[in-house]
C-alpha cells in the first residue's frame, strides 16, 4: 500500500473528516440563519427583559456570508490545525516514526501526502460550507453572484494550504500533537496583525479569509491577489522549513 492510500485511509476510517465537514457545513447553515433571524431572537429577548426594544441592520446577502467566514475562520481553522497536526506530526508516535523513517528514502515523500491529503480535506469542507451558506443565503435573504462566491471560495482554499503548511513545519520542530497545535494557533493569530500596517496590509495571507464576504458585496478579485502571491511564496518555505526540521531528527 503506498502512503497517498494509506493517508487517505487514515482520514476516512479515523473519522476525521467528519470533523472537517461537520463544523464547516454547521455553519453554512447557522451563519444566515443567524443573520436572517437574530432581530427577530433578540427582540423576543429584549420583550421578555421589561420591555426592553433590540434593534439591528437590515439582513443583507454579505452579511450573512460573513457570518459564515467568521466562524469558519475562528472555530473551522482551529479544527483543521488539529486533524492537520494529528497527520503531519508522525513522529509523534516513536514507533510510527521509526517504522515511517526506516523504509522511505525522504521524509518530503512522508509529508507531501499527509499535507496535500489533508488540505484537499480541509478544502473540500469549507468549500461545502461555502455553498452551504450561499444556498441558505439565496433561501432566507437573498441572492449573490456565482462568480463572486467562487473566487472567494478559491482564496478561503489558498489561506486553507497556508494554515496545513503552518502546522506542517511546527510539527517538524514540536515533534508532537499538543506543542505543534499551540504554536500554530499563535502564530495564525498574530498574522493579521500585521495587517495594521497600512503598506504590507493587502500582502498578508489572512487576508484572504475576507475575500469571500467582501466579494460577496461587491469587491474585486484582483485585490486579493498580492495576498495570494504571498500565500504561495509562504507555502513553498514552511514546506522547506518542515523538511529540515524533520531531517533534523534523523
Amino acid at each position: 500500500m503506498n502512503l497517498w492510500r494509506l493517508e487517505i485511509l487514515r482520514l476516512t476510517r479515523t473519522r476525521r473528516w467528519v470533523a472537517l465537514v461537520g463544523v464547516y457545513v454547521l455553519f453554512g447553515l447557522i451563519g444566515p440563519l443567524s443573520t436572517r433571524y437574530m432581530e427577530q431572537l433578540l427582540s423576543s429577548l429584549g420583550n421578555s427583559l421589561q420591555g426592553m426594544s433590540i434593534t439591528l441592520p437590515t439582513p443583507t446577502a454579505p452579511a450573512a456570508i460573513d457570518a459564515y467566514v467568521k466562524n469558519a475562520t475562528q472555530i473551522g481553522t482551529i479544527v483543521v490545525v488539529v486533524v492537520a497536526a494529528g497527520a503531519l506530526a508522525f513522529d509523534s508516535v516513536r514507533e510510527m516514526g521509526i517504522f515511517l523513517r526506516t523504509r522511505v528514502p525522504s521524509v518530503s515523500r512522508i509529508l507531501l501526502p499527509r499535507y496535500v491529503v489533508t488540505t484537499i480535506a480541509s478544502a473540500i469542507a469549507f468549500t461545502l460550507g461555502a455553498l452551504t451558506a450561499w444556498y441558505e443565503t439565496w433561501a432566507l435573504i437573498g441572492t449573490i453572484d456565482a462568480t463572486a462566491i467562487a473566487a472567494g471560495i478559491a482564496y478561503g482554499v489558498i489561506y486553507i494550504a497556508v494554515v496545513v503548511a503552518v502546522v506542517a513545519a511546527t510539527s517538524q520542530w514540536f515533534k508532537t500533537v499538543l506543542p505543534a497545535v499551540m504554536a500554530a494557533l499563535v502564530i495564525l493569530i498574530l498574522m493579521p496583525t500585521l495587517g495594521l500596517f497600512n503598506a504590507i496590509a493587502d500582502w498578508v495571507p489572512s487576508r484572504l479569509t475576507s475575500a469571500l464576504p467582501e466579494l460577496a458585496a461587491g469587491s474585486t478579485a484582483s485585490d486579493y491577489l498580492p495576498a495570494a502571491l504571498t500565500s504561495a511564496i509562504l507555502i513553498i518555505g514552511l514546506a522547506s522549513i518542515a523538511v529540515f526540521g524533520a531531517k533534523r531528527a534523523k
